[in-house]
């Protein structure tokens, strides 16, 4: 197996993970907190997919997903490229309601479709470029995309165990 594989698979678990936690749910279950500042599935699922659009197009030079099909607009957000869900506040996670899990969906698709593409094309020795010089030391493409897989599927776990809290 060579890294690009490996990487294309354990990214492809991204997808898999958040089709079991997500499919099925109506948009009252995606908004629903089960504590008064905790993160709904809805805005969980959409934050790691807003990182992962991100990232990805960033290091591959590419427009995200997000602004270039159209899903900002379908889920009713600015076009605002630099919107993750980072540092947004209580009331921010809050008024962020996902229409359908269907469109989540369909947003995790073409980010997975996105992702394997360009992962795809990688070669080892393209792991070992400078991606971010803002950090002690300056992060590695492979760092970087291992940080966004690691933060990924650490959020899928939670919506999947926040699912089983609301008994869906």
């Amino acid at each position: 197996m060579r890294t690009r594989e490996l990487l294309t698979y354990a990214y492809s678990q991204i997808g898999e993970t958040l089709h079991a936690a997500v499919e099925g749910l109506s948009a009252g279950q995606l908004a629903a907190r089960v504590g008064p500042d905790a993160n709904p599935i809805g805005w969980l699922a959409w934050h790691l997919l807003r990182v992962q659009d991100d990232h990805l197009a960033e290091v591959a030079g590419t427009e995200q997903v997000y602004t270039a099909q159209g899903f900002a607009v379908r889920f009713g957000r600015p076009a605002d490229d630099t919107a993750t869900g980072y540092g947004m506040s209580s009331l921010e996670v809050e008024s962020l309601r996902v229409p359908s899990a269907d469109l989540l969906l369909e947003y995790a698709d073409a980010v997975a479709a996105r992702s394997a593409e360009y992962l795809g094309g990688l070669s080892d020795d393209d792991l070992d470029r400078v991606v971010d010089e803002r950090w002690d030391p300056p992060v590695t493409l492979g760092v970087r995309l291992v940080s966004v897989l690691s933060d990924d599927l650490q959020h899928v776990g939670q919506a999947a165990y926040v699912r089983g809290l609301l008994g869906a």
